[in-house]
């Protein structure tokens, strides 16, 4: 008896202890968990963030570039044993900030006990080479490499934009799932337009550490980790020595200046005065400078040159005559005197051709013009007859790029206004309004607006005889790259080029003894076209635009001077200098450009961003 029970107690052990072996081998041979486990205890996954491309001008000279930087990342389940400070002292915290970004680290939906966390974002290298030493002593804290934007030239801040840490809203609404929680994405201009060539594709790295955090080499040779591909580079088609010749020359002045390759749609200088140096809106003090930018009651972060709605005034007599020319209600000797009784206008020559009246700016001749585009005794009731001719002027003004946006590869561009019929009905009523109502529209007043952009445009229209590129900013994405297929399609204004000659005629008289005599260039045949636009809130606007070389244009322009008064004085003399400096790489009238630098409308406000 007691030897069946030795037998039976011995069996229970053996049994017992072949349960254990097998389950010893289970763990050890068959099942991964545990082993997983173990493995996560001593691996990390870093996230490799590609190179952003870079952007350069059109003679390869760079406008944008990486700059290296650190974020301080926190794991804070492996924090342990840590002298705080010591921490704090190092990296120049009180008490009360690590409390608090420690509980962020770990508050949901964002943070988490064994998620990374950004806990000190953007240290330089200067900042990461003092503690690099250090950190071993910090268990859960290690670096990560990231990149932000520098700039070499303090130029083109309102075209580049600026990238920052996306934020909820646009993590909710992407398609692809790219981006993740403190990834950082183009916010404005170029930046955002082309963030999908520029930002890359994140790869993934698997690294073996230590009980310090410390890395020791690659988690199995690397076989799990994915490299990270850079973006892509863009070529811009701006001059970069055109734009900061165009930024000096609008110093202490409000407006925009740009400048158009006819032949391309290619933007070579775009000047929105006044601006801010682009370095102020990259690494840690971003927010700072932002609030402090955004309150300058100098406007620098709106962007003139798409967003500021103007009247054209007298540039607009332009297509004005263009059409009538198209409409078979003018030719190009039809000739009437100025008289002053219809509209007021500065003394010249009477009576005046389509020449002539290009030449000297009348403005009674361009009221009788229009009233010839709406007045064609279409119908016998004179308010239907209006409202006829109305609508087919509105048709052709618009196929000229004004009303709309034309589409430039940078957001917030402005349509401008061109009123239309039901916009005149909901003033006056139906059938209640006629020419003299609107006759101001004549003359590019009244409730015409447009942008500096939709201008220069029309410069270059003129410039190819009716036809145009929607302008843009980048002539080359990649490398031997073009730009995107909607900036090669050529648009037509629907006006036969035989009627531009007159008018491209009358353009250089403008500038060899009309309105715009002082901005002469020896040896460059420009045509261009004054305006002084209305303005009811202070001194009128100085407007000019102008291409050249008249025969074979380089560059069309647009400059407009807020509150500067006649086109003539201000818009045309910046022009000329503009136009000489691109097409002859040097400036002869020393005088001219001493007169435009000194002349200040208002003081320089210059953001210290150290």
């Amino acid at each position: 008896m007691f030897e069946n029970r030795k037998i039976v107690v011995q069996g229970i052990f053996v049994l017992v202890g072949l349960v254990y072996i097998i389950k010893l081998l289970s763990l050890q041979m068959f099942d991964d968990n545990y082993k997983m486990k173990a493995q996560k205890n001593i691996k990390r996954r870093i996230v490799e963030y590609p190179y952003r491309g870079l952007i350069y001008d059109r003679n390869g000279k760079e406008l944008v570039y990486n700059n290296p930087v650190f974020d301080l990342m926190v794991v804070p389940r492996e924090v342990k044993d840590l002298d705080t400070t010591a921490f704090c002292r190092l990296f120049k915290l009180t008490k009360e900030e690590f409390e608090v970004k420690m509980k962020d680290a770990v508050t949901p939906p964002k943070g988490s006990w064994s998620k990374p966390w950004p806990f000190i974002k953007q240290l330089s290298i200067k900042d990461f080479a003092k503690v690099q030493d250090y950190l071993v002593d910090f268990k859960g804290f290690y670096t990560q490499a990231r990149t932000v934007r520098s700039y070499p030239h303090q130029s083109l801040a309102n075209a580049l934009g600026y990238i920052r840490e996306i934020d909820k809203a646009q993590l909710d609404r992407q398609e692809d799932n790219y981006y993740s929680s403190g990834d950082y994405i183009g916010k404005s201009g170029l930046e955002l337009h082309y963030e999908k060539h520029l930002r890359g594709r994140r790869g993934v790295r698997h690294v073996m550490v230590n009980v310090k955090g410390v890395e020791k080499g690659p988690f199995k040779g690397g076989m799990y980790d994915t490299l990270s591909v850079p973006g892509e580079n863009l070529t811009a088609s701006i001059d970069l020595e055109l734009q900061k010749y165009g930024e000096k020359l609008m110093r202490n002045k409000r407006g925009s200046v740009v400048a158009i390759e006819p032949s391309t749609g290619e933007i070579l200088s775009f000047v929105s005065a006044p601006s801010y140096d682009p370095n102020a809106l990259t690494g840690r003090n971003f927010g700072e400078n932002y609030l402090r930018l955004e309150r300058d009651t100098l406007k620098p972060l709106f962007n003139r040159p798409l967003m500021a709605m103007y009247p054209p005034g007298s540039i607009f007599k332009i297509p004005q005559a263009l059409i009538a020319m198209q409409m078979g209600v003018l030719n190009e000797n039809t000739k009437y005197p100025c008289n002053k009784a219809l509209v007021k206008c500065h003394p010249h020559d009477s009576p005046v051709d389509v020449m002539g009246s290009i030449q000297h700016s009348c403005n009674p001749y361009y009221y009788l013009v229009f009233k010839n585009i709406l007045n064609q005794d279409l119908d016998p009731n004179k308010y239907k007859d209006t409202e006829i001719g109305f609508d087919k002027w509105r048709e052709h003004i618009t196929r000229f790029g004004f009303g709309n946006r034309l589409g430039i590869d940078i957001p917030s561009e402005k349509p401008g206004n061109i009123p239309s019929n039901s916009y005149y009905d909901r003033i006056y009523g139906d059938l209640r309004w006629k020419f003299t109502t609107i006759y101001s529209l004549g003359i590019g007043q009244g409730e015409i607006g447009a942008v500096p952009l939709q201008m220069a445009n029309l410069a270059a229209i003129i410039a190819n005889k009716g036809h145009y590129y929607t302008p843009h900013f980048i002539k080359a994405i990649g490398e031997e790259g073009k730009p995107l297929a909607e900036y090669r399609k050529k648009h037509d204004t629907g006006v036969d080029p035989k009627h531009f000659d007159v008018v491209i005629d009358g353009m250089e008289k403008v500038v060899t003894s009309g309105t715009a005599m002082r901005s002469r260039i020896k040896g460059i045949p420009m045509c261009g076209k004054t305006g002084t636009a209305q303005n009811p809130h202070g001194e009128d606007h100085s407007v000019f635009i102008a291409f050249a070389p008249k025969d074979d244009p380089k560059i069309a322009i647009a400059v407009f001077v807020e509150n500067a008064g006649f086109g003539g004085t201000w818009a045309a003399p910046i022009a000329s200098l503009m136009i000489e400096k691109y097409i002859s790489d040097t400036i002869t009238r020393p005088h001219l450009e001493k007169y435009i630098l000194d002349k200040k409308f208002y003081e320089d406000q210059i953001l210290d961003i150290n």
